[in-house]
């Protein structure tokens, strides 16, 4: 539990959200993420998968971590006792002795086997979660056969430099490690940042805590055609992050991102915020 806990403030620090801006990006409260980041409750798996989403991060890492954390809290990990309690395995009580004149008892070989087999299946599930914790990222256990084993190669960015122009960080796998470049928040309380990953040599921008409608566009001053734009199209892009495609840039690149919020009813559209940000 403490594991997960930990791993869940650091992403909560990398949203940038205070608890009041995960509860209202979420369906859980202000007080429930307390209590899920300082341990003192087992958050539901739904809310562990939707932080690390806000966070930009796979959700490989923190599941095993929760999947620990729910099988030592509902005592799936413990050996069964005696009494049919979940708890740590202990030392039987010894018998007391039949009477003289009363055979041996014949030992229950079923009940033996049962515990041996429910021993072996809790050392195995254990096993097994662990095995999934150290997988680096779950993208990367596409099959467990030994020929799978002998030639699987680590995941890296789908494309650097030129290839990457106008293509998605996120299914170019250009999103994993990005610096921030810049952040603003706009006066309708949206965020929007510029992100530059270095493996890649690509920037975006990308926008969160919008409303339907709202649009985000980033170009490279001076150069032609180096514009790309994104909408929060739906409530699901609205309650996470909405990423424009990448323009390449190299250290010194001056970036620009605009955000136009949604017109409401009858009215003319908001006003145009835009600011800017420098690669380093």
């Amino acid at each position: 539990m403490n594991q997960l806990a930990a791993a869940l403030r650091q992403l909560r620090t990398e949203t940038g959200l205070s608890l009041a801006g995960l509860a209202t990006k979420t369906p859980y409260s202000k007080s429930s993420w307390e209590r899920y980041l300082n341990g003192k409750t087992l958050p539901p798996r739904e809310a562990v998968e939707a932080l690390c989403r806000l966070a930009g991060e796979p959700v490989g890492r923190c599941v095993a971590l929760w999947e620990i954390a729910e099988a030592e809290g509902s005592g799936r990990g413990a050996t069964p006792t005696a009494a049919g309690t979940r708890g740590p395995a202990t030392r039987p009580q010894a018998a007391a002795p039949p009477p003289v004149s009363a055979p041996p008892p014949t030992p229950q070989r079923g009940v033996i086997t049962l515990a041996v087999l429910a021993s072996v299946c809790a050392v195995a599930v254990t096993a097994v979660v662990l095995a999934l914790l150290l997988i680096p990222d779950s993208r990367t256990s596409d099959a467990l056969s030994p020929t799978a084993a002998t030639t699987a190669t680590p995941i890296g960015p789908g494309c650097h430099g030129a290839t990457c122009e106008g293509r998605s960080p996120m299914a170019m796998r250009c999103a994993a490690r990005p610096d921030t470049v810049a952040r603003h928040r706009t006066a309708t309380g949206a965020w929007m940042e510029l992100r530059h990953s270095r493996e890649c040599g690509t920037t975006w921008a990308r926008t969160w805590g919008g409303r339907i409608g709202d649009r985000i566009e980033m170009t490279v001053p001076g150069r032609t055609g180096a514009v790309h734009g994104a909408q929060v199209g739906n409530t699901v892009d609205a309650e996470s992050y909405v990423y424009t495609l990448m323009a390449v840039t190299g250290p010194g690149t001056v970036v620009r991102a605009c955000f136009q919020p949604a017109a409401k009813a009858g009215a003319a559209p908001g006003r145009k915020e835009c600011f800017d940000g420098r690669v380093h």
